[in-house]
């Protein structure tokens, strides 16, 4: 009965959706000036004079590009002291917790408003993928969303948590009899114990729909094989059919998790941020995720060649470019205002608009989620060298996912240096500390035993500047990068 009216549902959904996609543009410009309209009563509309902006130039002018160091003072502060019409009418009903660059750790507000159209999209790429394929048995079956912590904490009277905490509490209840794990389960603190558990609890079930981050779905399955003593997860699963995912690149994973399913199996990718739910893959045969155009959001794109300019030129939708990289830019019905979330995409469609994640404004590391900056990682070890006098040539890092020993995957370090370090292993710890006291999202991975500490390998005087003249980017302007999400030259320098 549940997959059967599924279709309908999704039928019906589907086909609004294409009808909204059909007037992206306009409906995009009536959302900001619906928000504009709902947010001048509040310390941030009065200041900016929203009764007075009546279109997208006026709102331009008055209101810059921001990221979450530029809101602080005064806004941030005062949403998180627990003031009201801070941002938005009212107060947030959550705060979620995520890593900061300068600021250590950020708290997005999230609005009664805003909260509806997470779970809105999630329920959409289910709907396009039944309509589209005309596959609802995986509702038959139980379905399995590897997330973090739905125990909140409270920040000033209001519920504080991780992302996936936050929705943990909004699954709706059509799904409820058919979720695992447990929410007893699912308040696992360590995800070594909270990993055992789900496979204690899943092992049995006719699992059909599995989600989650991909490197923590790996593990789940590396788990599930030791314990049965079988080979290919088709085997213990015989019903698996859909596996969703996001929040990191897949295609580091995607080969060692094929092989671990041992048979093709659907995907579908989604986009969700703490500001907002982005976009969501509606198609298995279109390139790129779906933009979400009528989510209380009101985008705005900045081509990265211009990011760092002083007044940097600010697109709509309406004026963006197929395969051009932007910064992405939010206004949201959560009180974010021109926010810009870090995040490059590019278009791959009009016709409807679809993207791609391109990666960061910055480089980075996030593997399993961390969103380890250069800043981070350079704070880190020059504390630790200067504490022991240690000069230091050039480095990089990179992550590990598939280590030799198949242990935890971690963070590698290759670090240049002519002088000895009397004790690797207590560098590594301090290095290990000093970037865990910078970002939370790496603390947590450490703490919960989804990674382990940080390793460093330290390369001969010139591997360096062997490497740069190798790629022709010797001399000049170029340099080599601190972070890097994949392992293209951390390979070459460990050869």
């Amino acid at each position: 009965m549940k997959s059967f009216f599924a279709k309908i549902y999704a039928a019906i959904l589907t086909r609004k959706l294409q009808k909204q996609q059909l007037h992206a543009v306009q409906i995009q410009n009536q959302i900001l000036l619906d928000l504009l309209i709902k947010a001048k009563e509040t310390q941030f509309g009065k200041a900016h004079n929203f009764e007075n902006i009546k279109s997208y130039e006026a709102y331009q002018r008055a209101v810059p590009v921001r990221d979450y160091e530029d809101f602080q003072v005064p806004y941030m502060q005062d949403l998180i002291a627990g003031k009201s019409d801070v941002l938005w009418p009212g107060k947030p009903i959550y705060f979620c917790k995520t890593s900061g660059t300068t600021s250590g750790v950020k708290y997005i507000p999230i609005t009664k408003d805003s909260m509806q159209h997470h779970i809105d999209a999630a329920k959409m790429a289910l709907l396009c993928y039944i309509q589209e394929t005309g596959k609802a048995d995986f509702l038959k079956g139980k379905l399995i969303f590897l997330q973090g912590s739905p125990l909140l904490e409270q920040k000033s009277g209001i519920a504080t948590g991780r992302l996936s905490g936050i929705v943990a509490h909004h699954v709706p209840a059509y799904l409820q009899k058919n979720r695992l794990p447990s929410f007893d389960t699912n308040c696992i603190e360590d995800w070594e114990s909270k990993l055992d558990a789900i496979v204690e609890e899943t092992i049995d079930q006719n699992m059909t729909l599995i989600s989650g981050i991909p490197p923590w779905v790996q593990m789940y399955f590396d788990k599930l094989i030791e314990r049965s003593n079988t080979q290919k997860i088709k085997d213990i699963f015989k019903n698996f059919s859909l596996f969703v995912y996001g929040g990191v690149n897949f295609e580091p994973y995607r080969a060692k998790i094929e092989q671990s399913i041992g048979k093709k199996i659907d995907t579908i990718e989604t986009y969700p941020a703490s500001e907002g739910f982005i976009a969501f893959q509606d198609s298995q045969t279109a390139d790129g995720l779906l933009l979400n155009i009528n989510a209380g959001i009101f985008f705005e794109f900045i081509p990265v060649e211009n990011y760092f300019d002083e007044n940097p030129k600010r697109l709509t939708l309406a004026e963006i470019a197929l395969n051009q990289n932007y910064a992405i830019v939010l206004t949201t019905n959560a009180g974010l205002w021109s926010y810009s979330i870090g995040d490059t995409i590019k278009f791959v469609s009009k016709a409807p608009y679809r993207i791609k994640v391109t990666g960061r404004i910055k480089h980075f590391i996030s593997a399993f989620g961390e969103h380890v900056i250069g800043e981070e990682v350079e704070y880190a070890l020059m504390t630790a060298a200067k504490e022991i006098g240690l000069a230091i040539s050039e480095f990089t890092v990179a992550p590990q996912v598939n280590p030799i020993d198949s242990g935890l995957p971690y963070h590698e370090w290759f670090i240049e240096t002519a002088e000895n370090i009397p004790n690797l292993s207590a560098f590594e710890q301090r290095v290990d500390e000093l970037l865990q006291e910078k970002n939370v999202y790496y603390k947590d991975l450490i703490q919960g035993k989804v990674l382990r500490r940080l390793r460093i390998n330290i390369l001969p005087k010139g591997t360096f500047v062997n490497y740069m003249k190798k790629e022709g980017k010797l001399g000049g302007q170029n340099k080599v990068p601190r972070l890097s999400n994949d392992r293209k030259i951390a390979d070459q320098l460990i050869v």
